[in-house]
């Protein structure tokens, strides 16, 4: 029996392998049937739609050009990016530019925000020897992080983004850092890109309408099952290479990515494994309703499960005995006039060896399996005019199986509700100015310390409710 579960598993593994590269077959047949010349994009059509700064003044666009309401794209803003940031005109190389023009963009958002949690423990027990349970509430005026943003062309074709990022406190990162040859062999379909950044997601955490404690990303980017290794998350920038290629207004993408497998940290990986990663999204006009896009996603990876030592101690950066894991799932952008409707769901699957936080030298014990879970969320924008927008979303993640039997089945479970509204009474070429306003609400199931030393024993029924409400001026020049 167990020979055939092994089978049974090797099977689907081995039916999703074959199915990526079905895909990828496809989209190469794609490409070598569909061969013309760039072309430039037209500019008309631009009413009622929101560009960073830096390309607003570069080009002399409004910012509806590019934005829905920024900082989401709109199909031409889509475009203009897989584009390589150009209108494929004599203006896209910066040596037709004025010298003293500099593609950079800074953002910020000052803020007051009121942060909320419910059963937590606190260091005063009950004369029964249990936990005491109590509401924690914070709130006051803050700072987001800041991005400084340069991105642009290199030289017609040659493209770039550079991102710097840090928090409150001024501690930077790279978020991303990326250089990209666009229109290789003078086709669209092929465009590489090279460095650290952002994975071709149709529905993109880092240009979003949301921006609270809870409801600042997206839940299922990030959903790790309970006890594994595994360190993934879908919106985390990643590094490596990255081929996509798009139709000639970009309602035809795809994209194939192989990356390192260490979740985006600028050091080499602990292994030396690559995942890979793959979409394809097609949109289409319907009549008045608008322009409809679907597509569809397969993130195939690996993690290390032993750490390598010398002398009893652990080398730093090796590591071996990887174990794969995958997310599938599909995702559209939907318009109905002025509502958008944003669909996305996700199926996710750790090896066991990672679910249960085990070296893949060691025996794994009897009943442990790899942990399955099912999540989606449902995003909606009103847009009143160009300068309003309500957004709402509800999300949720169910764990359809867990790791091992000493797990409740609903351990982990998520759901999470967000609204809000943001206002530009701002928006030109030279800055962007959004009143931003938010409430936000997550439910974390089975997280709720009920006796024994604080955080031992879960109750599974009750779960922990954690708010934010926040409100702040979301700027850019």
């Amino acid at each position: 029996m167990n020979a055939c579960l092994r089978a049974g598993r090797m099977g689907e593994r081995w039916s999703l392998v074959t199915s990526i590269i079905t895909f990828v077959i496809l989209l190469v047949a794609m490409v070598l049937a569909d061969s013309r010349p760039a072309y430039t994009l037209p500019v008309h059509n631009l009413k009622n739609v929101r560009a960073i700064p830096a390309f607003a003044r570069k080009y002399g666009l409004p910012c509806s050009a590019c934005h829905t309401a920024w900082p989401e794209l709109n199909n031409f803003g889509i475009t203009f990016r897989d584009n390589g940031y150009q209108l494929n005109n004599d203006h896209d190389s910066p040596i037709y530019q004025d010298p003293g023009y500099f593609p950079i963009t800074m953002r910020i958002t000052p803020n007051w925000h009121r942060e909320s949690t419910n059963n937590q423990v606190i260091d005063a027990m009950t004369s029964e020897g249990q936990p005491h349970q109590g509401t924690l509430t914070t709130h006051g005026f803050d700072l987001s992080g800041m991005d400084i943003w340069a991105t642009g062309t290199i030289f017609k074709n040659i493209s770039f983004s550079l991102l710097p990022s840090s928090d409150a406190n001024a501690s930077f990162h790279f978020e991303n850092a990326f250089i990209r040859f666009d229109n290789l062999f003078k086709t669209r379909w092929l465009n590489l890109k090279f460095g650290k950044f952002e994975l071709d997601n149709l529905i993109s955490e880092k240009r979003f309408l949301f921006l609270s404690q809870n409801g600042g990303s997206y839940q299922l980017y990030h959903f790790l099952p309970p006890g594994t290794s595994n360190d993934f998350g879908l919106g985390n920038n990643q590094l490596g290479v990255e081929l996509m290629g798009h139709s000639v207004n970009s309602y035809t993408r795809y994209s194939v990515a192989v990356l390192s497998d260490n979740n985006g940290a600028t050091t080499l990986p602990a292994s030396r494994g690559y995942d890979v990663y793959a979409t394809f999204s097609q949109a289409f006009q319907v009549g008045k309703l608008g322009l409809q896009r679907f597509g569809g996603y397969a993130y195939i990876g690996q993690r290390p499960t032993i750490q390598v030592s010398s002398g009893g101690n652990a080398v730093a950066g090796a590591s071996i005995g990887n174990k794969p894991f995958y997310r599938v799932g599909f995702t559209g952008d939907m318009n109905i006039g002025r509502l958008e409707i944003l669909p996305f769901f996700m199926h996710g699957y750790d090896n066991a060896y990672l679910g249960n936080g085990l070296a893949a030298n060691t025996a794994l014990p009897l009943g442990d399996v790899g942990p399955t879970w099912n999540g989606g969320f449902v995003e909606t924008h009103i847009h009143m005019n160009p300068q309003l927008v309500f957004t709402q979303r509800y999300e949720l993640i169910r764990m359809s199986r867990q790791a091992n039997s000493t797990i409740a089945a609903n351990f982990g479970n998520v759901d999470a509700y967000s609204i809000g509204y943001r206002w530009y009474p701002i928006m030109f070429s030279r800055g962007g100015l959004a009143f931003h306003n938010e409430y936000s609400i997550t439910r974390t199931q089975g997280n709720t310390p009920v006796s024994g030393s604080p955080g031992t024993i879960f109750d599974n029924t009750a779960g922990v409710w954690s708010n934010s409400i926040m409100a702040g001026f979301d700027f850019a020049f």
